[in-house]
Protein backbone atom coordinates (compact mmCIF):
# COMPACT_ATOMS: atom_id res chain seq x y z
CA UNK A 1 0.00 0.00 0.00
CA UNK A 2 1.51 3.21 -1.29
CA UNK A 3 1.69 5.99 1.69
CA UNK A 4 -0.12 8.93 1.35
CA UNK A 5 2.04 12.32 1.26
CA UNK A 6 -0.36 15.57 0.81
CA UNK A 7 -4.29 15.74 0.37
CA UNK A 8 -5.54 16.67 -2.97
CA UNK A 9 -7.42 19.68 -4.13
CA UNK A 10 -11.01 18.81 -2.54
CA UNK A 11 -14.09 19.33 -4.89
CA UNK A 12 -17.50 19.92 -2.69
CA UNK A 13 -20.83 19.88 -3.47
CA UNK A 14 -21.70 20.91 -7.02
CA UNK A 15 -18.15 20.14 -8.11
CA UNK A 16 -17.12 23.32 -6.79
CA UNK A 17 -13.27 24.15 -6.20
CA UNK A 18 -12.77 24.04 -2.27
CA UNK A 19 -9.89 25.39 -0.12
CA UNK A 20 -12.27 24.44 3.19
CA UNK A 21 -9.99 21.34 4.52
CA UNK A 22 -7.10 22.63 6.40
CA UNK A 23 -4.04 21.44 6.42
CA UNK A 24 -5.17 19.37 10.14
CA UNK A 25 -8.13 18.17 8.58
CA UNK A 26 -5.55 16.57 6.27
CA UNK A 27 -3.44 15.39 9.30
CA UNK A 28 -6.42 13.89 10.52
CA UNK A 29 -7.14 11.67 7.90
CA UNK A 30 -3.75 10.42 7.40
CA UNK A 31 -3.22 10.01 11.22
CA UNK A 32 -6.89 7.95 10.72
CA UNK A 33 -6.02 6.34 7.29
CA UNK A 34 -2.35 5.24 8.27
CA UNK A 35 -4.11 3.32 11.10
CA UNK A 36 -6.13 1.82 9.38
CA UNK A 37 -3.57 0.21 6.46
CA UNK A 38 -1.54 -0.83 9.14
CA UNK A 39 -3.89 -3.15 10.93
CA UNK A 40 -4.91 -4.40 7.42
CA UNK A 41 -1.63 -4.94 6.58
CA UNK A 42 -1.36 -6.94 9.67
CA UNK A 43 -4.46 -9.32 9.12
CA UNK A 44 -4.43 -8.84 5.40
CA UNK A 45 -3.93 -12.29 4.24
CA UNK A 46 -6.78 -13.82 7.13
CA UNK A 47 -9.48 -11.27 5.34
CA UNK A 48 -8.96 -12.14 2.14
CA UNK A 49 -9.47 -15.48 2.79
CA UNK A 50 -12.52 -15.16 5.08
CA UNK A 51 -14.25 -12.27 2.18
CA UNK A 52 -12.73 -14.98 -0.50
CA UNK A 53 -11.84 -11.47 -1.97
CA UNK A 54 -15.72 -10.86 -2.85
CA UNK A 55 -15.65 -7.34 -1.40
CA UNK A 56 -12.91 -5.71 -3.79
CA UNK A 57 -10.18 -4.76 -1.28
CA UNK A 58 -7.62 -5.09 -3.11
CA UNK A 59 -7.87 -1.07 -3.01
CA UNK A 60 -8.48 -1.42 0.61
CA UNK A 61 -9.19 1.40 2.34
CA UNK A 62 -9.22 3.97 -0.63
CA UNK A 63 -9.40 6.47 2.29
CA UNK A 64 -8.73 10.46 2.40
CA UNK A 65 -9.22 12.91 -0.23
CA UNK A 66 -10.10 10.84 -2.77
CA UNK A 67 -11.37 12.53 -5.96
CA UNK A 68 -14.73 10.67 -6.41
CA UNK A 69 -17.90 12.35 -5.53
CA UNK A 70 -21.65 11.64 -5.26
CA UNK A 71 -22.70 14.93 -5.06
CA UNK A 72 -26.40 15.56 -3.75
CA UNK A 73 -26.67 19.20 -4.45
CA UNK A 74 -30.79 20.44 -4.61
CA UNK A 75 -31.55 18.07 -1.76
CA UNK A 76 -34.60 18.98 0.04
CA UNK A 77 -36.62 17.96 3.28
CA UNK A 78 -39.85 16.47 2.54
CA UNK A 79 -39.94 16.67 -1.07
CA UNK A 80 -42.51 13.76 -2.62
CA UNK A 81 -40.74 11.64 -5.18
CA UNK A 82 -42.43 12.40 -8.69
CA UNK A 83 -44.54 10.04 -10.10
CA UNK A 84 -42.29 7.65 -11.87
CA UNK A 85 -39.85 6.88 -9.07
CA UNK A 86 -42.48 5.03 -7.24
CA UNK A 87 -44.58 2.11 -7.87
CA UNK A 88 -47.91 3.51 -8.81
CA UNK A 89 -50.66 3.44 -5.52
CA UNK A 90 -50.89 0.57 -2.93
CA UNK A 91 -53.59 -1.63 -2.97
CA UNK A 92 -54.77 -4.83 -0.75
CA UNK A 93 -52.88 -8.12 -2.06
CA UNK A 94 -53.70 -11.48 -0.64
CA UNK A 95 -50.85 -13.65 1.00
CA UNK A 96 -49.77 -16.54 -1.09
CA UNK A 97 -49.22 -18.76 2.76
CA UNK A 98 -52.22 -18.26 4.14
CA UNK A 99 -54.72 -16.29 1.33
CA UNK A 100 -55.39 -13.08 3.64
CA UNK A 101 -55.13 -9.28 2.76
CA UNK A 102 -51.87 -8.71 5.18
CA UNK A 103 -50.11 -6.26 2.63
CA UNK A 104 -51.15 -3.12 0.77
CA UNK A 105 -48.71 -2.98 -2.20
CA UNK A 106 -48.28 -1.50 -5.95
CA UNK A 107 -50.01 -3.43 -9.23
CA UNK A 108 -47.74 -6.71 -10.03
CA UNK A 109 -45.48 -7.31 -7.03
CA UNK A 110 -46.60 -10.58 -4.90
CA UNK A 111 -45.43 -11.51 -1.48
CA UNK A 112 -45.54 -14.28 0.96
CA UNK A 113 -45.80 -15.03 4.55
CA UNK A 114 -43.62 -16.78 6.88
CA UNK A 115 -41.67 -17.48 9.84
CA UNK A 116 -45.06 -16.53 11.98
CA UNK A 117 -44.67 -16.15 15.64
CA UNK A 118 -45.82 -19.51 17.03
CA UNK A 119 -44.30 -21.72 14.13
CA UNK A 120 -42.34 -24.64 14.72
CA UNK A 121 -38.60 -24.64 14.86
CA UNK A 122 -36.09 -27.48 14.42
CA UNK A 123 -35.51 -29.52 17.71
CA UNK A 124 -39.45 -29.41 18.52
CA UNK A 125 -39.00 -25.07 19.77
CA UNK A 126 -41.15 -22.39 18.60
CA UNK A 127 -40.98 -19.62 17.18
CA UNK A 128 -40.39 -16.35 19.41
CA UNK A 129 -42.48 -13.31 18.36
CA UNK A 130 -41.13 -9.56 18.33
CA UNK A 131 -39.82 -9.70 15.07
CA UNK A 132 -36.96 -7.14 14.45
CA UNK A 133 -34.11 -6.35 12.91
CA UNK A 134 -33.37 -9.26 9.77
CA UNK A 135 -30.47 -9.64 6.92
CA UNK A 136 -30.39 -12.13 4.27
CA UNK A 137 -27.54 -14.13 3.24
CA UNK A 138 -26.58 -16.33 0.17
CA UNK A 139 -26.66 -19.89 1.12
CA UNK A 140 -26.03 -21.77 -1.98
CA UNK A 141 -28.30 -23.97 -4.64
CA UNK A 142 -30.42 -20.89 -4.84
CA UNK A 143 -31.25 -20.95 -1.16
CA UNK A 144 -31.24 -17.87 1.04
CA UNK A 145 -30.36 -17.40 4.51
CA UNK A 146 -32.38 -15.06 7.15
CA UNK A 147 -31.09 -14.32 10.59
CA UNK A 148 -33.90 -12.92 12.63
CA UNK A 149 -33.82 -10.85 15.61
CA UNK A 150 -36.80 -11.07 18.72
CA UNK A 151 -37.09 -7.92 20.37
CA UNK A 152 -38.21 -9.38 23.53
CA UNK A 153 -37.04 -8.22 26.97
CA UNK A 154 -37.06 -11.13 29.93
CA UNK A 155 -38.18 -14.60 30.10
CA UNK A 156 -37.17 -17.89 30.20
CA UNK A 157 -34.55 -18.43 27.20
CA UNK A 158 -36.65 -19.95 24.09
CA UNK A 159 -33.67 -22.08 23.62
CA UNK A 160 -31.32 -24.04 25.61
CA UNK A 161 -28.24 -23.47 23.38
CA UNK A 162 -26.50 -21.17 22.67
CA UNK A 163 -27.59 -18.95 25.68
CA UNK A 164 -26.35 -16.40 27.28
CA UNK A 165 -28.22 -15.48 29.92
CA UNK A 166 -31.19 -17.87 31.11
CA UNK A 167 -33.47 -15.48 31.86
CA UNK A 168 -33.34 -13.19 28.70
CA UNK A 169 -36.14 -13.85 26.69
CA UNK A 170 -34.72 -12.13 22.94
CA UNK A 171 -32.25 -13.74 20.46
CA UNK A 172 -32.36 -14.91 16.86
CA UNK A 173 -33.70 -17.68 14.97
CA UNK A 174 -32.45 -18.35 11.46
CA UNK A 175 -34.56 -19.09 8.71
CA UNK A 176 -34.28 -20.63 5.13
CA UNK A 177 -35.74 -19.33 2.38
CA UNK A 178 -35.62 -21.08 -1.26
CA UNK A 179 -35.15 -18.19 -3.35
CA UNK A 180 -35.81 -19.76 -6.71
CA UNK A 181 -39.19 -21.60 -5.90
CA UNK A 182 -40.35 -18.38 -3.36
CA UNK A 183 -40.72 -21.15 -0.51
CA UNK A 184 -39.87 -21.23 3.77
CA UNK A 185 -37.42 -24.36 3.65
CA UNK A 186 -36.64 -24.46 7.56
CA UNK A 187 -35.65 -22.66 10.52
CA UNK A 188 -33.57 -23.10 13.74
CA UNK A 189 -32.34 -21.32 16.97
CA UNK A 190 -29.51 -19.38 16.46
CA UNK A 191 -29.03 -17.12 19.87
CA UNK A 192 -30.93 -17.31 22.94
CA UNK A 193 -30.82 -15.60 26.26
CA UNK A 194 -30.11 -12.27 25.32
CA UNK A 195 -32.63 -9.38 25.68
CA UNK A 196 -34.25 -6.78 23.83
CA UNK A 197 -32.68 -7.69 20.12
CA UNK A 198 -33.81 -4.46 18.03
CA UNK A 199 -31.66 -4.85 14.83
CA UNK A 200 -27.86 -5.17 14.09
CA UNK A 201 -26.52 -5.98 11.06
CA UNK A 202 -24.59 -7.90 8.53
CA UNK A 203 -21.20 -8.53 7.80
CA UNK A 204 -19.41 -9.18 4.75
CA UNK A 205 -17.94 -12.25 5.98
CA UNK A 206 -21.33 -13.76 6.44
CA UNK A 207 -22.45 -13.27 10.02
CA UNK A 208 -25.02 -11.02 11.41
CA UNK A 209 -24.62 -8.98 14.55
CA UNK A 210 -27.18 -9.00 16.57
CA UNK A 211 -27.94 -5.57 18.87
CA UNK A 212 -29.39 -5.43 22.40
CA UNK A 213 -31.57 -1.75 23.61
CA UNK A 214 -31.37 -2.01 26.77
CA UNK A 215 -28.23 -1.78 29.48
CA UNK A 216 -30.17 -3.49 31.75
CA UNK A 217 -29.30 -6.25 34.79
CA UNK A 218 -28.07 -7.84 36.90
CA UNK A 219 -30.74 -7.99 38.59
CA UNK A 220 -33.55 -6.00 38.42
CA UNK A 221 -37.34 -6.48 37.78
CA UNK A 222 -36.29 -9.03 34.97
CA UNK A 223 -34.23 -10.51 37.26
CA UNK A 224 -31.37 -10.42 34.56
CA UNK A 225 -28.48 -12.94 35.62
CA UNK A 226 -25.88 -10.31 33.20
CA UNK A 227 -25.24 -7.39 32.02
CA UNK A 228 -26.77 -6.61 29.16
CA UNK A 229 -26.23 -3.58 26.50
CA UNK A 230 -23.96 -5.86 24.23
CA UNK A 231 -23.52 -6.71 20.84
CA UNK A 232 -23.05 -10.87 19.87
CA UNK A 233 -22.24 -12.11 16.64
CA UNK A 234 -24.66 -14.92 14.75
CA UNK A 235 -22.90 -16.75 11.73
CA UNK A 236 -25.47 -16.99 9.19
CA UNK A 237 -24.46 -21.27 8.90
CA UNK A 238 -24.35 -21.57 11.71
CA UNK A 239 -24.96 -20.71 15.95
CA UNK A 240 -23.45 -18.02 18.10
CA UNK A 241 -20.68 -18.46 20.91
CA UNK A 242 -23.05 -15.98 23.54
CA UNK A 243 -20.37 -14.09 24.25
CA UNK A 244 -20.67 -10.08 24.18
CA UNK A 245 -18.09 -8.49 22.25
CA UNK A 246 -17.19 -5.80 25.09
CA UNK A 247 -14.84 -3.75 23.41
CA UNK A 248 -17.83 -2.82 21.32
CA UNK A 249 -19.52 -1.12 24.04
CA UNK A 250 -22.00 -1.48 26.37
CA UNK A 251 -25.01 1.13 25.79
CA UNK A 252 -28.57 1.34 24.11
CA UNK A 253 -27.37 -0.26 21.29
CA UNK A 254 -29.97 -0.43 17.69
CA UNK A 255 -27.85 -1.29 14.66
CA UNK A 256 -24.77 -1.65 12.92
CA UNK A 257 -23.40 -1.44 9.64
CA UNK A 258 -20.25 -2.69 8.39
CA UNK A 259 -17.81 -0.62 6.19
CA UNK A 260 -16.87 -3.52 3.74
CA UNK A 261 -13.19 -2.19 2.72
CA UNK A 262 -11.61 -2.01 6.63
CA UNK A 263 -14.34 -4.18 8.54
CA UNK A 264 -14.74 -0.53 10.71
CA UNK A 265 -18.37 -1.13 12.32
CA UNK A 266 -20.93 1.52 12.73
CA UNK A 267 -23.63 1.97 15.61
CA UNK A 268 -26.54 3.63 16.33
CA UNK A 269 -27.66 4.27 19.65
CA UNK A 270 -31.64 4.53 20.48
CA UNK A 271 -31.81 6.68 23.12
CA UNK A 272 -33.16 10.60 23.63
CA UNK A 273 -29.63 11.71 23.54
CA UNK A 274 -27.62 9.84 21.46
CA UNK A 275 -24.61 9.51 19.43
CA UNK A 276 -23.03 7.93 16.42
CA UNK A 277 -20.08 5.40 16.95
CA UNK A 278 -17.75 3.34 14.89
CA UNK A 279 -15.67 0.37 15.83
CA UNK A 280 -12.17 0.11 14.35
CA UNK A 281 -11.40 -3.65 14.96
CA UNK A 282 -7.67 -4.61 15.92
CA UNK A 283 -7.88 -7.38 13.03
CA UNK A 284 -10.61 -6.51 10.08
CA UNK A 285 -12.71 -9.68 9.77
CA UNK A 286 -12.24 -10.78 13.70
CA UNK A 287 -14.16 -8.68 15.57
CA UNK A 288 -13.69 -11.01 18.70
CA UNK A 289 -10.07 -9.48 18.71
CA UNK A 290 -10.78 -6.16 20.13
CA UNK A 291 -10.40 -2.51 18.85
CA UNK A 292 -11.14 1.17 19.04
CA UNK A 293 -14.97 2.78 20.73
CA UNK A 294 -15.04 5.84 18.99
CA UNK A 295 -17.83 8.61 18.97
CA UNK A 296 -19.01 11.40 16.09
CA UNK A 297 -17.89 14.79 16.85
CA UNK A 298 -18.53 17.95 14.26
CA UNK A 299 -15.50 19.91 13.62
CA UNK A 300 -16.94 23.06 13.06
CA UNK A 301 -19.37 22.68 16.74
CA UNK A 302 -18.03 20.45 19.39
CA UNK A 303 -20.78 18.98 21.33
CA UNK A 304 -23.26 19.84 18.43
CA UNK A 305 -27.11 18.52 19.18
CA UNK A 306 -28.32 17.65 15.55
CA UNK A 307 -32.15 17.14 16.70
CA UNK A 308 -33.44 19.99 15.63
CA UNK A 309 -32.48 23.33 12.96
CA UNK A 310 -30.66 20.95 10.74
CA UNK A 311 -30.41 22.09 6.61
CA UNK A 312 -30.10 18.78 4.43
CA UNK A 313 -27.81 18.13 2.10
CA UNK A 314 -24.78 20.91 3.97
CA UNK A 315 -21.59 18.66 3.92
CA UNK A 316 -20.23 19.19 7.28
CA UNK A 317 -16.48 17.86 8.12
CA UNK A 318 -16.46 15.41 11.28
CA UNK A 319 -13.35 13.85 13.58
CA UNK A 320 -14.06 11.08 16.38
CA UNK A 321 -13.41 10.92 19.92
CA UNK A 322 -12.29 8.06 21.72
CA UNK A 323 -14.24 6.25 24.28
CA UNK A 324 -12.00 5.41 26.77
CA UNK A 325 -14.35 2.93 29.09
CA UNK A 326 -16.59 1.14 26.25
CA UNK A 327 -17.85 -0.98 29.36
CA UNK A 328 -18.80 1.57 32.14
CA UNK A 329 -19.84 0.23 35.35
CA UNK A 330 -21.79 2.09 37.06
CA UNK A 331 -22.67 2.09 33.52
CA UNK A 332 -25.37 5.55 34.59
CA UNK A 333 -22.37 7.08 36.26
CA UNK A 334 -20.31 7.44 33.15
CA UNK A 335 -22.11 6.14 30.25
CA UNK A 336 -20.74 5.69 26.69
CA UNK A 337 -22.80 8.68 25.31
CA UNK A 338 -21.41 10.99 28.01
CA UNK A 339 -17.94 9.65 27.59
CA UNK A 340 -18.46 10.62 24.01
CA UNK A 341 -19.85 14.38 24.43
CA UNK A 342 -17.37 15.49 27.10
CA UNK A 343 -14.69 15.29 24.36
CA UNK A 344 -16.59 16.83 21.79
CA UNK A 345 -19.37 14.25 20.62
CA UNK A 346 -22.41 14.69 18.77
CA UNK A 347 -25.78 14.15 19.73
CA UNK A 348 -28.53 12.64 17.67
CA UNK A 349 -32.27 11.92 18.50
CA UNK A 350 -32.75 8.92 18.60
CA UNK A 351 -30.39 6.82 16.50
CA UNK A 352 -32.11 3.52 14.83
CA UNK A 353 -31.32 1.37 11.53
CA UNK A 354 -28.28 2.12 9.71
CA UNK A 355 -27.00 0.08 6.46
CA UNK A 356 -23.16 0.97 4.25
CA UNK A 357 -23.88 1.14 0.81
CA UNK A 358 -22.42 4.03 -2.14
CA UNK A 359 -19.31 3.75 0.35
CA UNK A 360 -21.92 5.36 2.49
CA UNK A 361 -23.31 4.56 6.30
CA UNK A 362 -26.92 5.78 6.12
CA UNK A 363 -28.60 5.94 9.08
CA UNK A 364 -31.58 7.06 10.68
CA UNK A 365 -32.68 9.19 13.65
CA UNK A 366 -36.69 8.09 14.25
CA UNK A 367 -37.48 11.63 15.82
CA UNK A 368 -35.46 13.93 14.28
CA UNK A 369 -35.90 17.23 12.99
CA UNK A 370 -37.97 19.92 13.46
CA UNK A 371 -41.61 18.39 12.97
CA UNK A 372 -39.97 15.14 15.32
CA UNK A 373 -40.84 12.91 12.39
CA UNK A 374 -37.25 11.41 11.31
CA UNK A 375 -34.66 12.27 9.66
CA UNK A 376 -31.79 10.15 7.65
CA UNK A 377 -28.35 10.43 7.54
CA UNK A 378 -25.01 10.53 5.43
CA UNK A 379 -21.85 9.69 6.57
CA UNK A 380 -19.30 9.34 3.72
CA UNK A 381 -16.08 7.96 5.35
CA UNK A 382 -13.90 8.81 2.49
CA UNK A 383 -14.33 12.11 3.28
CA UNK A 384 -14.89 11.93 7.01
CA UNK A 385 -18.28 14.19 6.26
CA UNK A 386 -21.89 13.91 7.07
CA UNK A 387 -24.77 15.41 5.84
CA UNK A 388 -28.70 15.49 6.63
CA UNK A 389 -30.35 13.67 3.11
CA UNK A 390 -33.74 13.95 3.96
CA UNK A 391 -36.07 15.37 6.96
CA UNK A 392 -40.01 14.66 6.86
CA UNK A 393 -42.28 17.53 7.14
CA UNK A 394 -44.99 15.62 9.01
CA UNK A 395 -45.95 11.80 9.61
CA UNK A 396 -48.24 11.69 6.61
CA UNK A 397 -44.59 11.71 4.58
CA UNK A 398 -42.61 9.96 6.57
CA UNK A 399 -43.49 8.70 10.05
CA UNK A 400 -40.33 7.59 12.28
CA UNK A 401 -38.48 5.68 10.28
CA UNK A 402 -36.69 2.68 12.04
CA UNK A 403 -34.93 -0.57 10.22
CA UNK A 404 -33.45 0.73 6.78
CA UNK A 405 -31.71 -0.85 3.90
CA UNK A 406 -29.88 -0.24 0.72
CA UNK A 407 -31.43 -1.71 -2.39
CA UNK A 408 -29.03 -3.36 -5.15
CA UNK A 409 -30.44 -0.91 -7.35
CA UNK A 410 -29.34 2.00 -5.67
CA UNK A 411 -32.62 2.98 -3.42
CA UNK A 412 -33.17 3.20 0.08
CA UNK A 413 -36.05 1.17 2.34
CA UNK A 414 -37.00 2.62 5.43
CA UNK A 415 -39.29 0.70 7.54
CA UNK A 416 -41.89 2.89 9.55
CA UNK A 417 -42.81 2.92 13.80
CA UNK A 418 -45.17 5.65 14.03
CA UNK A 419 -48.03 6.44 15.92
CA UNK A 420 -50.83 5.36 13.38
CA UNK A 421 -50.92 3.02 9.92
CA UNK A 422 -46.92 2.18 9.10
CA UNK A 423 -45.69 2.15 5.81
CA UNK A 424 -42.28 0.44 4.07
CA UNK A 425 -41.05 3.12 2.00
CA UNK A 426 -38.52 3.95 -1.04
CA UNK A 427 -35.92 6.81 -0.42
CA UNK A 428 -34.15 7.79 -3.46
CA UNK A 429 -30.04 8.94 -2.83
CA UNK A 430 -31.55 12.62 -4.22
CA UNK A 431 -33.76 12.53 -1.40
CA UNK A 432 -37.29 12.30 -2.27
CA UNK A 433 -39.82 9.65 -1.14
CA UNK A 434 -42.38 7.26 -1.85
CA UNK A 435 -44.84 4.44 -0.08
CA UNK A 436 -44.37 1.02 -1.36
CA UNK A 437 -46.33 -1.13 1.37
CA UNK A 438 -48.78 -0.88 3.69
CA UNK A 439 -49.93 -2.60 7.16
CA UNK A 440 -52.99 -4.35 6.34
CA UNK A 441 -52.73 -7.51 9.24
CA UNK A 442 -56.11 -7.86 10.62
CA UNK A 443 -56.34 -11.44 12.28
CA UNK A 444 -58.88 -14.06 13.64
CA UNK A 445 -57.42 -16.89 14.84
CA UNK A 446 -56.42 -18.17 10.83
CA UNK A 447 -52.75 -18.69 12.09
CA UNK A 448 -51.38 -20.12 15.70
CA UNK A 449 -54.43 -18.58 17.01
CA UNK A 450 -53.30 -15.34 16.36
CA UNK A 451 -55.98 -12.47 16.56
CA UNK A 452 -56.67 -9.27 16.84
CA UNK A 453 -55.80 -5.45 14.46
CA UNK A 454 -51.88 -5.00 14.16
CA UNK A 455 -52.37 -2.60 11.33
CA UNK A 456 -50.52 -0.21 13.82
CA UNK A 457 -47.55 -2.34 14.41
CA UNK A 458 -44.05 -1.47 13.21
CA UNK A 459 -42.55 -2.52 10.35
CA UNK A 460 -39.09 -4.18 10.92
CA UNK A 461 -35.89 -5.82 9.42
CA UNK A 462 -35.56 -4.94 5.54
CA UNK A 463 -33.28 -6.63 3.39
CA UNK A 464 -32.68 -7.52 0.33
CA UNK A 465 -31.88 -11.37 -1.17
CA UNK A 466 -28.35 -11.47 -1.94
CA UNK A 467 -29.83 -11.06 -6.39
CA UNK A 468 -32.51 -8.53 -5.70
CA UNK A 469 -35.00 -10.24 -6.15
CA UNK A 470 -36.69 -10.51 -3.07
CA UNK A 471 -37.32 -7.61 -0.02
CA UNK A 472 -37.97 -9.37 3.08
CA UNK A 473 -39.28 -7.71 5.94
CA UNK A 474 -41.05 -8.17 9.25
CA UNK A 475 -44.24 -7.03 11.35
CA UNK A 476 -42.97 -6.73 14.98
CA UNK A 477 -46.30 -8.02 16.12
CA UNK A 478 -47.76 -10.67 15.78
CA UNK A 479 -44.24 -11.28 14.84
CA UNK A 480 -44.56 -12.41 10.78
CA UNK A 481 -42.46 -12.35 7.90
CA UNK A 482 -42.99 -11.38 4.53
CA UNK A 483 -41.15 -11.93 1.07
CA UNK A 484 -42.22 -9.36 -1.77
CA UNK A 485 -41.22 -9.56 -5.16
CA UNK A 486 -42.15 -8.00 -8.39
CA UNK A 487 -40.76 -5.24 -10.95
CA UNK A 488 -38.28 -3.97 -8.97
CA UNK A 489 -36.96 -2.33 -12.64
CA UNK A 490 -40.30 -0.05 -12.52
CA UNK A 491 -39.21 2.44 -9.59
CA UNK A 492 -36.09 3.43 -7.69
CA UNK A 493 -35.54 0.59 -5.08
Amino acid sequence: MRALSRCPEHTHDGGLRSQDLTDLQCTRKRSSYNRIVANLRLARRQFLSMNGGAVGISALYALACKARRQESSGRAGGKREPEEAGYGPLHPANDETTGLPLLALPANFRYLSFGWAGDPLAGGLVTPGAHDGMAAFDAGAGLIRLVRNHEIRSGAAYAESPVYDKNGGGGTTTVEFDGAKGSFVAARASLAGTAVNCAGGPTPWGSWLSCEETVLGPGGEDSLEKAHGYVFEVPSAGASTAEPYLAMGRFVHEAVCVDPRTSIVYQTEDQGQAGFYRFVPEEPGNLSAGGALEMLALADTPKADTRRGQRTGNWRTVNWVSIDNPDPEPIEANSVHSQGVVKGGATFGRLEGTWFGHNRAYFVSTNGGDAEAGQVWEYDPDEERLALLFESPGPEVLDMPDNICVSPRGGLVLCEDGDGEDFVRGLTTSGEIFPFAKNNVVLNGERNGLAGDFRNSEFAGATFSPDGRWLFFNAQNPGISFAVTGPWENGSI
